[in-house]
């Protein structure tokens, strides 16, 4: 009898709380479709989704919270490396004997203390990289809001003289000794047989960092169109739908609302929201702040807009936002960083900008805003064309299931 394809699926969390979590259960979901038995590993979590292998979890930790300095220690322990998380692996792994293992997030929580111990049971292990952590020690390759790479080279010591994270000290240092931990005992680079890059970009950040490019595969995100359909209607007004955080850009495309008269709405929340609010009231821009909202809110505000407005200044991977906006049959302004130029074809399904330059995106905006509605649909439409065609969960999973068979 043949034993049934078992898939270990490891992040962090098990709810939809992100993007990266969004590409986890989705792949859990594109799985269990095709006959696949999927089996959890993540972090206790009230908000988590009802698991039979939850017993399996590793106890949850929410850092910054209340705590003395014993309580603290010992999270600084499990950031470095779980033993409860290796423990339960073990034990987990010995009961379902998964074909594959594939982790996600798996920083500050679950630690990388599990990937020796699926080494050791034989398990193929495949990371997702969603950011840049096993490259930069701060994960963003941010330095005091501007794009660093400072520590290539193994120079991980600046991320503790420039507080790179939380423009702390002792943050910084926990990171910088993190980092170094898991580098001299190889806890990533001797136990992942592969990478997942979703963006080109990514790909090739990672090998420039040292990574072998024989052990990184390019497999972007995926989108199912079917279930996003373009609105009837057309509104007036640009989006920007994510958090409100000093990389994304915001300040920059307060400024060009303001200089090129447009409205915008800016669709989360995020530390930079009071800062955009005074910005946006100091210079008289037309800007409405919507909070948070839920799938059907946000698909209808994306929808209606004359174009979704992606202005980062950091290194983006491969945002799923575009490819929704192109699943609704809007057009997409993005700036020429990260993995963004890979997803927006400058005058075919958008347009591109220099990033943290307010001038340019609002000559964007305000070009995006004077065509017609048929010129903006026609953009939209070629964006959905595309992204059905290239970027469908049909291809994602036959790509990573190649890949996981090339590895067995």
């Amino acid at each position: 009898m043949t034993r049934p394809r078992r898939l270990l699926a490891i992040n962090n969390y098990f709810y939809r709380r992100g993007g990266a979590e969004s590409v986890f259960l989705d792949h859990i979901d594109l799985f269990e479709a095709a006959g696949w038995d999927v089996v959890p590993f993540a972090m206790q979590h009230p908000a988590n989704l009802p698991s039979p292998w939850s017993d399996y979890f590793v106890s949850e930790i929410e850092y910054g919270g209340a705590g003395g300095p014993l309580t603290k220690a010992r999270q600084a322990v499990k950031i470095i490396f779980s033993l409860e998380a290796r423990r339960k692996i073990r034990a987990l792994t010995g009961r379902v004997r998964p074909t594959v293992a594939h982790a996600h997030n798996v920083y500050h929580h679950i630690s990388p203390s599990i990937f020796g111990a699926l080494k050791a049971e034989g398990v193929p292990l495949v990371m997702t990289a969603h950011d840049l952590k096993i490259a930069c020690p701060a994960y963003k390759m941010l330095s005091q809001g501007r794009v660093c790479e400072r520590c290539h080279g193994g120079r991980i010591h600046n991320v503790l003289l420039r507080r790179c994270v939380k423009d702390s000290a002792l943050v910084s240092g926990l990171v910088l000794l993190e980092t170094l931990v898991h580098r001299s005992f190889g806890l990533y680079r001797d136990t992942i047989d592969r990478l997942v890059a979703p963006s080109r970009f990514y790909r090739d950040k990672l090998v420039e960092w040292g990574w072998d490019a024989s052990r990184i595969a390019y497999i972007p995100n995926c989108i199912d169109t079917s279930q996003y359909a373009p609105a009837s209607q057309e509104g007036d007004y640009l989006v920007y739908a994510g958090r409100l955080a000093p990389e994304k850009g915001l300040a920059t495309l307060v400024r060009a609302a303001a200089l090129s008269g447009q409205r915008l709405v800016l669709a989360g929340t995020g530390p930079e929201e009071t800062t955009l609010r005074h910005l946006a009231w100091d210079l008289g821009a037309d800007v409405a702040f919507t909070g948070h909202l839920d799938k059907l809110e946000l698909k209808r505000l994306i929808g209606e807009a004359l174009a979704l407005v992606l202005p980062s200044e950091w290194y983006e991977n491969a945002p799923i936002s575009i490819l929704e906006a192109y699943a609704l049959g809007r057009p997409v302004i993005g700036t020429r960083i990260g993995g963004i130029p890979e997803l927006v074809a400058d005058g075919e399904t958008g347009i591109l900008v220099e990033p943290g330059n307010p001038a340019m995106l609002a000559e964007a905006l305000a070009t995006l805003a004077s065509l017609s509605p048929s010129a903006r649909a026609g953009l939209g439409a070629a964006g959905r064309a595309w992204v059905s065609r290239e970027f469908s969960p049909a291809q994602y999973r036959e790509r990573t299931t190649a890949l996981y068979e090339a590895l067995g």
